[in-house]
């Protein structure tokens, strides 16, 4: 048949070969690639329920009463810092992940695949702009958590001390019964700006996600 003019030209047939095997060959790295990523995925999600099975107040108080007295002040802040955040993030990455599964088969992000955009520009130029007011959300409403706990931790004497100025050791001076009676605004004033900070952060949060709502008309 090769040789026959009648029949299939080699030079044809070998072209036909070698796309299909480009073909085969780009299913399969596109297979391995969507495994590893299957692999990742499964991985980080098995992470965030450990962490999110640990009790995070006993956890707190352990890791915060482990500090060194040694340490300066701004030591133990970031260290306070650090230990709250550990515990903080696993929150934001379900609510990113949850609602990136829940947008990757809109029709915007298929009419972009179709119009042959890679799975990066996909991602960072259509995904990400519609998460962005729900990240906002979930930040500003995971900053008033922060600030609560390391009030609390203050105030409990295994976070910062005095002199250092934190609303939590301000708060050490109104344990006693008898001190609030005969001075209420040790307790009020501290306490009112705990409130009105929360407060401030949750309708800042609710602004920006309003602001930022690209379906908001």
């Amino acid at each position: 048949i090769l040789s026959d003019p009648a029949g299939l030209d080699p030079a044809r047939v070998e072209a036909i070969v070698m796309a299909i095997t480009g073909v085969r060959q780009c299913g399969r790295v596109r297979s391995r690639g969507m495994e590893e990523s299957v692999w990742v995925d499964l991985t980080i999600q098995r992470v965030i329920e450990v962490i999110s099975a640990m009790p995070t107040i006993p956890l707190w108080l352990g890791l915060a009463a482990a500090v060194p007295l040694t340490w300066s002040p701004l030591q133990v802040y970031f260290t306070i810092t650090l230990i709250v955040a550990l515990f903080g993030w696993t929150g934001l990455a379900r609510e990113v992940r949850g609602r990136f599964f829940a947008l990757r088969n809109d029709d915007f992000v298929t009419a972009a695949k179709l119009d042959g955009s890679s799975e990066r520009r996909v991602i960072f130029r259509h995904i990400l702009p519609s998460l962005t007011s729900h990240i906002l959300a979930v930040v500003t409403l995971a900053l008033p958590t922060m600030i609560v706990a390391e009030t609390a931790l203050s105030f409990l004497g295994i976070g910062l001390k005095a002199p250092v100025v934190s609303w939590g050791v301000l708060l050490q001076d109104a344990q006693n019964i008898r001190v609030i009676s005969t001075a209420p605004w040790l307790l009020i004033w501290p306490a009112g700006a705990v409130i009105i900070t929360v407060l401030s952060y949750n309708f800042l949060g609710d602004g920006l996600r309003d602001a930022a709502d690209p379906y908001e008309s």
